[in-house]
């Protein structure tokens, strides 16, 4: 199934499969939030890859489908996955930075703290630490054997992205856990950390990109606020800005 035209997703008349741009020897991995799809990340990678870079962007397991996916996916799924990218990329690529948006960036720090010849870190609003207080999760926690999603208030971009209007209540189970996995292996993450945040991020923890650049061991790392964004920075009003700080981060 591709995505495109799949009535289950917002704006199914996007194109949120897998890509690969072939490019140099320099690759750039990037990794879609929780619920997106690729067409998140496409338009930076369409930026990256007109400066002679190679991008890939995989459609992440239990995404791009049905709601239900979601809901039987653990974050492990989307680990391995991100594990087969990376592999599949160096295969062509001298070297490989690895990105993503949200979860994707979960995914991206994940990567690296396992994998030390990934090459540096671009991080889009990481979705380490999300807005949730402990009522949100029990409340989260009590409702999802029996309720399988819940609409969402509003989207971001709704004009550009493409995903699951509504949330799977197991799939962010997965979310929190995954989160929960990531946090402690900060320390060993010794590479160079972009991390870009919208200053109108309703979603990520404003104290999210911090605690990142504290626990993780690298002597290179770097914050930018994205004065006039939301969550999804790479949809937004400041891309082109976004991607400068990209290009300008990797040198």
């Amino acid at each position: 199934m591709t995505t495109r035209g799949n009535l289950n997703l917002h704006n199914p008349q996007l194109d949120g499969d897998s890509f690969l741009l072939p490019g140099g020897p320099t690759g750039i991995l990037l990794f879609h939030g929780f619920t997106a799809t690729t067409a998140e990340v496409r338009l930076l990678a369409e930026i990256l890859h007109r400066q002679g870079y190679t991008v890939a962007g995989p459609l992440l397991p239990g995404h791009g489908t049905r709601p239900e996916d979601l809901n039987r996916t653990r974050w492990q799924d989307w680990a391995q996955a991100g594990q087969e990218s990376l592999h599949r990329l160096f295969q062509t690529c001298e070297t490989v930075w690895v990105g993503g948006e949200s979860m994707g960036g979960v995914l991206a720090l994940y990567l690296a703290a396992h994998h030390p010849n990934v090459k540096g870190l671009l991080l889009y609003a990481p979705a380490l630490v999300v807005n949730m207080t402990w009522v949100d999760r029990l409340k989260l926690y009590l409702g999802a054997p029996f309720i399988a999603q819940v609409g969402r208030s509003k989207l971001d971009n709704p004009d550009k992205w493409q995903g699951y209007p509504a949330l799977p209540l197991k799939g962010v189970i997965q979310l929190l856990q995954f989160q929960k996995a990531v946090l402690p292996l900060l320390p060993r993450i010794h590479q160079p950390v972009l991390v870009l945040q919208g200053r109108f991020d309703e979603t990520v923890a404003s104290q999210a990109g911090q605690v990142i650049l504290q626990g993780v061991s690298s002597p290179v790392k770097a914050l930018h606020w994205m004065e006039k964004s939301h969550h999804t920075i790479l949809l937004d009003v400041e891309l082109e800005q976004a991607a400068a700080h990209t290009l300008a981060f990797i040198g």
